[in-house]
C-alpha cells in the first residue's frame, strides 16, 4: 500500500513548482488555504534555471532569461522580492558577407509583425510570408525571426496567435528587455519562501503518474525516491508543461476531455542554447557595445551579450525546427559549433577562443522528461486553445502554465505567473 500524504484539512494540491505553480500556491496559502506542492525535479523553478559560476558577477541562465517589457504583475513581484533588474541595451550587429557590422535598414521580423492582418482567416506564418512576395533574404529573415523568438515552426504557427501576441507585446513595451542580476531563480525562490511562511508544504523529487478525481476530491499517485505515495485534497492546480501534458505520462481518471483536446491543438516549441564564459571580452576593442548578433548562415544563428553589463559572456540560440537538427542536437556538438561560429563571426582564431574559454553551459529542454520542449505556441486554428485549457473542470481541476495564458503572452514568465494567479482566483471565486 502506498504511503498516504494526506491532511484532513488539505484544500489544494499543486502539480509543479515552476513560476505558475508557486504563484498559485503562494496566493492560496496566503489566503488561508492548506496547500501542498508536488514537484518532479529536485529543484524549484521549472524552466527557470540559473547557475552561478565562481568569479562571474552574473549567473548563467539555462532557461528563461529576459523580462520582456513591463508586465505589471511580474514587476510587482520583483519589487516585492527586492530584486535588482537592469535594462539590456547595446548595438545590434549582423554577420553578412564575411563581415560583422551594424544591421542595415532592411525590413526585419519586428517590422513585419506589425503588418499582420487584424482580421481574416487564420493561416501559418510561412503561408502569409509567401503571399507577400518578399525578396529571398527578407523572407528568410522574417521566418528566422519568428522561429527563433517563438521556438516555433513557421509552417505551423498561426498568424492569429502572432497578431494577438504582438498586440500584447505592444501593450507592455515588449521591445524592451531586462535581466535580474541575482538570476531569475531568485524569483521562484522568493515565492517558495513566502509560500512556506504561510504554512505551505513542498515535496521535491515527487513524480506524479496519475490524477484520480471526482467533483470536490482529488487523489494523486506519485513516486518519490522509489516509494509510492498517495496525496489527497479537495482541488488541484496542474501546471506541468504542455509537452508533459501531451504525452499522457500523467493519467487522468476520468479524462478532462475538453482540456486535453485543447492541449493537443497546441504545440511545444524547440530551442537550443549554450552560454560561453570567457576570461575577457575579446570583442571589446572592435565592438564594445555589442548586444545582439545575427548570423543567418551559422549555427547558432542568434547571439547575445548581457550588455551593458560587462560580464564576458555570450549566449548562442537556435529556435524552431533547426534546434532539432543533428548539427546542434547534442550538447558537445552544439558547443563545438558555437565556438567555430564565434571564431568566424569575430575573425578570431578558434584556438585563441579555446584558450580564453572558462566554461560553457547548456540544458537540453527537449530531452528533459519534465519539460519535453522549450515553450508553447499556437498553430493555425488553435489561437483559442489556451482559453479552453484555462476553464476550470467541475470546480476541481484547474490548469495553469504559460501554455494556458489567455493574454497573448505564451512562452513567457509573466504569462506563466498570470496563469497561476488566475487559477488561484478561480478557486476562491468559483468563477471561470
Amino acid at each position: 500500500m502506498p504511503d498516504i500524504q494526506f491532511c484532513m484539512k488539505c484544500d489544494v494540491l499543486v502539480l509543479g513548482a515552476g513560476i505558475a505553480g508557486l504563484s498559485a500556491a503562494r496566493t492560496l496559502a496566503a489566503q488561508g488555504k492548506t496547500v501542498a506542492v508536488l514537484e518532479a525535479r529536485s529543484r524549484i523553478g521549472g524552466r527557470i534555471f540559473s547557475q552561478h559560476q565562481q568569479g562571474f558577477a552574473l549567473p548563467v541562465e539555462l532557461g528563461a532569461e529576459f523580462i520582456h517589457g513591463r508586465p505589471p504583475e511580474l514587476w510587482q513581484l520583483i519589487a516585492e522580492a527586492h530584486l535588482d533588474a537592469y535594462e539590456l541595451d547595446g548595438d545590434i550587429l549582423c554577420f553578412e558577407q564575411n563581415a560583422l557590422r551594424e544591421c542595415g535598414e532592411a525590413p526585419n521580423g519586428f517590422d513585419l509583425m506589425r503588418e499582420l492582418p487584424q482580421e481574416g482567416p487564420d493561416q501559418s506564418f510561412a503561408e502569409w510570408i509567401a503571399q507577400k512576395n518578399l525578396t529571398g533574404p527578407v523572407a528568410e529573415s522574417a521566418i528566422a525571426f519568428v522561429e527563433g523568438f517563438n521556438a516555433a515552426d513557421a509552417s505551423r504557427i498561426g498568424i492569429a496567435a502572432l497578431r494577438k501576441q504582438q498586440d500584447a507585446e505592444d501593450a507592455i513595451e515588449g521591445h524592451l528587455a531586462f535581466r535580474i542580476r541575482d538570476g531569475y531563480t531568485a524569483l521562484p525562490a522568493f515565492l517558495l519562501s513566502e509560500f512556506q511562511r504561510a504554512g505551505g508544504e513542498i515535496f521535491l523529487s515527487t513524480v506524479a503518474n496519475s490524477v484520480e478525481w471526482q467533483q470536490g476530491r482529488v487523489r494523486i499517485r506519485a513516486v518519490q525516491q522509489g516509494q509510492d505515495h498517495l496525496f489527497e485534497a479537495a482541488q488541484c492546480v496542474i501546471t506541468v508543461p504542455l509537452g508533459v501534458l501531451q504525452t499522457g505520462s500523467i493519467h487522468f481518471d476520468p479524462a478532462p476531455a475538453s482540456t486535453l483536446h485543447a492541449a493537443a491543438q497546441m504545440a511545444m516549441g524547440s530551442a537550443k542554447r549554450a552560454t560561453f564564459l570567457f576570461r575577457e571580452r575579446f570583442w571589446q576593442t572592435q565592438f564594445p557595445n555589442a548586444h545582439f548578433l545575427f548570423s543567418q548562415h551559422d549555427l547558432p544563428r542568434v547571439w547575445w551579450a548581457p550588455s551593458p553589463d560587462a560580464t564576458p559572456m555570450l549566449t548562442g540560440w537556435v529556435g524552431g525546427p533547426k534546434a532539432l537538427d543533428a548539427a546542434v542536437l547534442y550538447d558537445q556538438t552544439f558547443a563545438e559549433a558555437g565556438l567555430k561560429a564565434l571564431a568566424r563571426i569575430f575573425s578570431v582564431p578558434e584556438k585563441h577562443l579555446r584558450e580564453l574559454l572558462v566554461s560553457w553551459h547548456t540544458h537540453d529542454w527537449h530531452r528533459d522528461p519534465f519539460s519535453l520542449g522549450a515553450y508553447s505556441y499556437a498553430p493555425t486554428g488553435a489561437s483559442d486553445a489556451s482559453e479552453k485549457m484555462a476553464q476550470p473542470v467541475e470546480k476541481t481541476l484547474f490548469f495553469a502554465g504559460e501554455h494556458t495564458d489567455t493574454t497573448g503572452h505564451w512562452g513567457t514568465v509573466h504569462g506563466a505567473l498570470v496563469s497561476g494567479l488566475r487559477a488561484a482566483r478561480q478557486i476562491f471565486t468559483g468563477q471561470p
